[in-house]
């Protein structure tokens, strides 16, 4: 399994043999101008909520690929209605098999509004269940008990958390999720991109591996396979 960071929180995964991106947020992102969005690859777009830095580019993706769009109801429906037909809405709880493996959506506590300003339904998370692995896609939530759960549950191979703070977790709340979760290998995300969630690296890395964790900070482009 490869995953590719894109920016702020979007991030393309590539399991058997299809490719899967979430919340594709990139010309927006100045920090992202190296990144072609016309050469990204996708089968799936997976959105966790509807707000513009997660859902600007998914309309322009997914008429050029044809990808399937995976996000809640709402979500799904606004974009049927833009013509894009394509979709599979879900809620929380909720578990379906698609070519790639299963997806569940979870829980997110965030707030969703589309970017003309409709209804997005409730913010969620995702746990990809592919090639006998976990991934969590956590969104943008704060801290939450229901995270353990997930550990009990679904305890994920891997996890991708947002550590920026003022929008979702910090720093402190996203390490002690690692701990909820009960996973040791987390990509951070959701920091840098604006100024006020703007981190310290090093604090970052040493506040994880306090608890016993790996947080591993991806440049934008790069890719790593777990």
């Amino acid at each position: 399994m490869k995953i590719t960071f894109y920016g702020h929180a979007c991030f393309g995964i590539e399991t058997g043999g299809y490719h899967l991106l979430v919340d594709p947020f990139i010309t927006g992102n100045g920090q992202a101008s190296h990144i072609d969005v016309d050469g990204i690859p996708a089968d799936f777009i997976l959105l966790t909520h509807g707000h513009g830095d997660h859902v600007l580019d998914a309309e322009r993706i997914a008429r050029r690929t044809g990808a399937l769009i995976i996000s809640n109801f709402e979500i799904v429906s606004w974009y049927g209605e833009k013509g894009l037909t394509n979709g599979h809405g879900m809620n929380h709880g909720g578990e379906f098999g698609f070519d790639f493996g299963r997806l569940k959506y979870v829980s997110a506590v965030h707030s969703s509004v589309l970017p003309d300003g409709t209804y997005g339904g409730n913010p969620g998370g995702f746990i990809i269940k592919a090639e006998g692995k976990n991934v969590y896609i956590a969104g943008d939530t704060a801290l939450t008990m229901d995270m353990k759960l997930i550990g009990a549950y679904d305890r994920p191979h891997v996890a991708i958390l947002p550590i920026g703070d003022n929008f979702t977790m910090g720093i402190r709340d996203a390490a002690i999720c690692a701990d909820f979760i009960q996973c040791n290998t987390i990509i951070g995300a959701h920091f840098d991109t604006f100024p006020p969630i703007k981190i310290d690296h090093e604090e970052a890395v040493r506040a994880f591996a306090e608890g016993g964790n790996e947080l591993i900070l991806m440049e934008i482009g790069e890719t790593r396979e777990f």
